[in-house]
């Protein structure tokens, strides 16, 4: 028998409009087994029961009376820490919001039950667990190793089943790295798809979830409009329920090399062909994409972000400045003696990967890459590389896809041999979200059967 912390939104709200279950017996053993959890992953901060005990006995009055606030009424759901609040680093001074950002705003206007938030590294400048702020996160799946980041709390509890739906933040790989090494599933969409306060070039919201079927339910209720993201795209009816797809004739793009960054692991690389193949054998056409990214895109993006962040830290005063991670500020300081020169040669790097990423992908309907060269690394670490002169190898397959603003999805695609999932990243055209999520379902009835998601350690 499923256990209620296991069921997803779409069978959640089945059950509740039956009443064979209800929100608050739902958010009770969603509570229960965070508290088993939650020792071991670390991964929730400002997690407030009885608030979302009040929230799931108001969502049962509306059951009852058949009158469901929403499409996600009484479903459990977390909101990454930098979502309506400041925070990430134990160097911010701590200041609640005076109103919902978008994504917490719709959840809430949809009847969600919001359990609280999920942790980032400081400043999401990380792909990790580690904090100056948060005791570290870990990746259920193998708690010696990280689940990821920035949203690290978020694929931490999506994999452990803090309940099916969970919203994180991306502008490298920020949703789909953990998605990747936490095995589940995430959708990067568009740039401006979802609205989000305050917006910035590259920076989405997304639906981190362990289905694809749940990612789209919530895709229905976090693009709806918001005034306050003046970067966001003319809202869509889009059918996000319609999840078929013929693919006979669907035209595959498959890069295997990113053009610079850590090599790919064999298990890796083993993983992401056979998901090629098993398209391939449903009457795709798969073909070779050759890289197009260069290590100079990626640099001169590296000096625009460190120099962007030296000037937050350099204006802490030292006290506040040495609460922030070593490595952040190590990193950050190598922005502090660039030239204005060198620093809008930086951003340009924006649109020269925006450029050559909509030209790469133009000849395919879609394009499949790893989600990450490697599987999930030491927890401990700040990145795989652990060496602020190199603190983005592993973001090769992801960033130019933030730059060039297409929606990108991850999904897992397999286990290596020691049982840590593999990311399958799915690319679209701009503004084709439908269309990566319809692929993202097909992947779900193609591959082989899954594992058994990870249970908390027994004492």
């Amino acid at each position: 028998m499923t256990a209620l912390h296991d069921f997803s939104a779409t069978e959640l709200l089945t059950a509740y409009a039956s009443k064979a279950l209800s929100p608050l017996e739902v958010t009770r053993s969603v509570l229960k087994h965070i508290d088993a959890w939650e020792p071991h992953l670390h991964a929730t901060y400002a997690l407030d029961a009885d608030a979302a005990l009040t929230q799931a006995e108001a969502s049962q009055a509306r059951w009852m009376k058949g009158a469901p606030q929403g499409p996600l009424d009484g479903v459990p759901v977390t909101i990454k820490e930098n979502i309506a609040t400041r925070g990430g680093t134990a160097a911010t001074v701590l200041t609640p919001a005076t109103r919902d950002a978008p994504p917490a705003a719709r959840l809430r206007e949809a009847g969600a039950v919001i359990l609280g938030k999920t942790t980032m590294p400081d400043y999401g400048m990380l792909s990790s667990g580690l904090s100056s702020f948060h005791p570290l996160t870990r990746n259920p799946w193998d708690l010696a190793k990280n689940p990821g980041g920035s949203s690290a709390g978020g694929g931490a509890a999506a994999a452990a089943g803090y309940g099916p739906l969970h919203v994180g933040t991306d502008i490298g790989g920020s949703l789909r790295l953990p998605a990747g090494w936490c095995g589940v599933f995430t959708l990067k969409p568009s740039l401006g798809r979802i609205p989000i306060d305050p917006p910035y070039a590259g920076r989405v919201a997304g639906p981190m979830t362990r289905t694809v079927a749940d990612a789209a339910l919530m895709m229905g209720v976090l693009s709806l409009p918001d005034a306050r993201d003046a970067m966001s795209l003319p809202y869509q009816q889009i059918a996000w329920e319609h999840l078929d797809r013929r693919l006979a004739g669907l035209k595959i793009g498959l890069l295997l090399d990113a053009g610079w960054g850590l090599p790919v692991d064999p298990e890796t690389r083993d993983a992401v062909v056979a998901a090629a193949r098993a398209f391939e054998g449903a009457g795709a056409i798969v073909e070779p994409l050759a890289p197009f990214m260069t290590r100079a895109m990626a640099e001169g993006m590296d000096r625009f972000w460190r120099t962007r962040a030296w000037i937050d830290i350099a204006a802490l005063s030292e006290e506040r400045r040495a609460k922030v991670l070593p490595f952040i500020v190590e990193w950050a300081r190598g922005g502090a003696g660039l030239s204005g020169e060198e620093v809008f040669r930086g951003y340009s790097q924006m649109a020269a990967m925006r450029d050559a990423a909509v030209a790469a992908c133009a000849p395919f309907d879609i394009v499949f890459t790893p989600t990450a060269p490697i599987a999930a690394f030491s927890a401990e670490l700040a990145c795989p590389t652990n060496d602020p002169a190199r603190p983005f190898e592993h973001i090769a397959f992801t960033l130019p896809y933030n730059m060039s603003e297409q929606p990108a999805a991850s999904i897992n695609c397999g286990f290596t041999a020691s049982g840590l999932p593999i990311g399958l990243q799915i690319i679209g055209h701009r503004h084709d979200d439908i269309g990566v999520l319809q692929v993202a379902r097909a992947w779900e009835q193609l591959r082989p059967l899954q594992r058994a998601w990870p249970a908390p350690p027994r004492h």
